[in-house]
């Protein structure tokens, strides 16, 4: 076997942090106007902002790629201590109506704490973040107002979701439409044709063969257009290993029940045309026997490397409870 390439060298002024799930990975911008982009989940909100503030002092601007939990869970301590909160338009103006759908953090019972967006997002618009300007890519697919980020000088790539050196984001085709999977794959199409010389993931180490896992994304997003009901399976396992992750583990006598409740799991079966009940218990069964789930003293525990959650940190409101921006 021919040697790995080394990992691309990043430049001096910009500090990356890889962590595990639930958090997505942090890029940290320091400078003049010193700048976050994504601020992981809700239960470590105090370690995000402490870490931040270690390295660059008092944050200026967070920028989110996008609004599920794993990245924006620290905007709200983050924006209560100065921080201005930047996102895509689609998102912004649904935070800003307080939609109940917000960050599908209901939908997928992913906690969020509130914020609100202060800068609204084009494609095409610069930001000056830490030093250093950057593009605003719109890259939609894994969720509607998702977002990349270009600096063109050092050819860096924050593509949030949108690939790893592993995988490609679910797409949600209930919420989102049949379409979604292939905005998905056109949003890669428009990524790799950036021709990145550093891709910066939310999850994962940072490729070390930037054209390679472009096109290695994009067949894996084809594959998704392919084949819908795959697709459909794919969102479903992600969700519920996630949901194991922040909740350490379900009882076996509580993962049925808990199945049985949840919008995203019913919307799936519909769009499988199965029972949800036969849908929950061969979900369970298929990932126990794939070992992306595993049997614990009772509890099923997602078997992916991850940072354990204290069971307050997810008392937060759902969207439809928050207060509107005129009660904060």
């Amino acid at each position: 076997m021919s040697p790995q390439p080394p990992t691309p060298a990043l430049p001096s002024w910009l500090t990356w942090w890889q962590r595990p799930f639930p958090d997505a990975n942090t890029l940290l911008l320091p400078g003049q106007r010193p700048a976050l982009v994504d601020t992981g989940f809700v239960g470590h909100a105090e370690e995000t902002t402490a870490w931040a503030r270690a390295h660059a002092g008092n944050i200026a601007l967070v920028v989110n790629t996008h609004w599920h939990s794993d990245h924006v869970g620290g905007n709200a301590l983050l924006q209560a201590r100065g921080a201005a909160i930047a996102a895509g338009t689609p998102e912004a103006d649904a935070i800003a109506r307080r939609d109940p759908g917000c960050c599908a953090a209901e939908y997928l019972d992913q906690p969020v704490a509130a914020y609100t967006v202060d800068v609204p997002l084009d494609d095409g618009q610069v930001l000056r973040l830490g030093d250093a300007d950057w593009e605003v890519v719109r890259t939609p697919g894994h969720t509607p107002g998702h977002l990349a980020l270009w600096q063109p000088d050092e050819r860096l790539l924050v593509v949030g979701d949108a690939l790893s050196d592993y995988d490609v984001g679910w797409v949600n085709l209930a919420l989102d439409g049949p379409d979604a999977a292939a905005t998905a794959l056109a949003s890669l199409k428009r990524m790799a044709d950036l021709d990145p010389r550093v891709i910066l993931p939310s999850h994962g180490p940072i490729p070390t063969d930037p054209a390679a896992a472009s096109a290695a994304a994009l067949r894996r997003a084809q594959r998704l257009v392919d084949d819908p009901a795959g697709a459909i399976w794919y969102g479903a396992r992600r969700i519920l290993a996630f949901a194991l992750m922040i909740r350490e583990g379900i009882s076996t006598d509580e993962i049925e029940p808990y199945l049985h409740a949840r919008a995203w799991l019913t919307d799936a079966a519909r769009l499988l045309d199965v029972n949800p009940e036969d849908l929950a218990t061969e979900l369970v069964t298929g990932m126990l026997g794939s070992g992306a789930i595993v049997l614990r003293d009772g509890r099923l525990h997602a078997a992916a490397d991850h940072t354990p959650v204290a069971p307050e940190a997810l008392r937060v409101p759902y969207p439809r409870a928050w207060p509107t921006t005129e009660q904060r």
